[in-house]
């Protein structure tokens, strides 16, 4: 069970996801970018989970780089089980990102936000949730029912929203044309990832692996290693390539299986760089790029086209999301109804 999934189906159906958002969700998106420019926010405060937690931490990146604002992802459990939420500075847009808005400790967040008077918003598929109802402004994704479990094409979207949030709150009129140009590219994404079928089967007996990216691509990471894990029980480990060199890169030994998120960009000497190292240790390379010559260094190789690097991100999900699917159908699991999981989790 492959491309015969709910999941590949949803995969397939994010151009069409974001495209939709284009032309229908830019109105929310622009009264949010208003209100932050109209209330001098000078930071946000992020609270989510699992895979929306990786589109917050697109949102560190991509908020900080092009916007220069401060993002804190913050620690629900304060607000929820300790009962000692922090103090926000009147300038902090608090700012909830989750699939389906029903989490408890997500929702409290916003509810403290909104009672020590911040600006709050949500990022959410439903507009009827407890997380909407606590938002002063809603970007509602528009995603349409997500009926396999693993998360994809919200998350496309939901890195959509942040990135025409970071575009219209600079007023970059270039960023906005860009992203209503991505839904074509991330179809051209799918057909240059065509063969992961294939190419997935040569890993079907791993059971280790490390996800490696930085910057903009430290969300990828953490990402694809999400979704490895969550659909082929492989224990997959993200590291931003710093931090990997701080000590895990003792893990690699002669075909160990490092897959490397490395678009053109400002950080891709040091990614080279990386994966010459790795190949020199004999690991097993999986590189995502847009760049021939990573390409050419791993033994297998994930191409996306050539676009900014802050645009990236949107793209070099597509070929994780393709990998684990096709790597959970090589063992014969269920890509749809992965064990011990559901689609909606409530934590406080």
């Amino acid at each position: 069970m492959g491309s015969d999934s709910i999941l590949f189906q949803e995969i397939q159906e994010q151009p069409d996801v974001i495209e939709r958002f284009a032309q229908q969700g830019q109105g929310p998106v622009k009264r949010l970018a208003a209100k932050m420019r109209e209330a001098g926010i000078r930071q946000v405060v992020a609270a989510a989970r699992g895979t929306s937690d990786n589109a917050a931490r697109y949102a560190q990146y991509l908020l900080g780089a092009n916007n220069r604002l401060p993002v804190m992802l913050t620690t629900p459990s304060l607000f929820t089980l300790y009962q000692q939420p922090p103090l926000f500075a009147p300038d902090t847009l608090v700012l909830g990102i989750s699939q389906s808005g029903r989490s408890p400790d997500i929702v409290s967040v916003l509810a403290e936000g909104r009672r020590q008077g911040c600006v709050t918003a949500a990022i959410t598929n439903f507009a009827d949730s407890p997380l909407a109802a606590q938002a002063d402004y809603l970007v509602g994704l528009g995603a349409g029912e997500e009926r396999s479990i693993a998360a994809t094409k919200t998350y496309i979207a939901q890195l959509y929203a942040v990135a025409l949030l970071s575009a219209h709150l600079a007023d970059d009129a270039d960023g906005v044309a860009a992203l209503e140009r991505a839904p074509d590219l991330v179809r051209q994404t799918l057909t240059m990832n065509s063969e992961t079928e294939r190419l997935a089967e040569r890993y079907r007996y791993v059971r280790n692996c490390v996800v490696v990216g930085r910057g903009f691509n430290y969300s990828t990471a953490f990402e694809i290693a999400l979704k490895i894990k969550e659909l082929t029980y492989t224990l997959a480990e993200p590291y931003s390539s710093a931090d990997f060199l701080h000590g895990p890169v003792s893990l690699i030994e002669p075909a160990f299986p490092v897959i490397v998120v490395a678009p053109e960009g400002v950080l891709l000497p040091d990614l080279k760089l990386l994966v010459r190292q790795l190949r020199e240790m004999d690991a097993e390379l999986l590189c995502v790029s847009n760049e021939p010559e990573v390409l050419g260094l791993g033994r297998t190789p994930f191409p996306i086209p050539s676009v900014p690097e802050w645009l990236s991100p949107l793209l070099a999900i597509v070929p994780g999301q393709l990998f684990a699917l096709f790597l959970a159908a090589a063992r014969d699991f269920d890509p749809d109804r992965p064990r011990s999981i559901q689609k909606v989790t409530e934590t406080l």
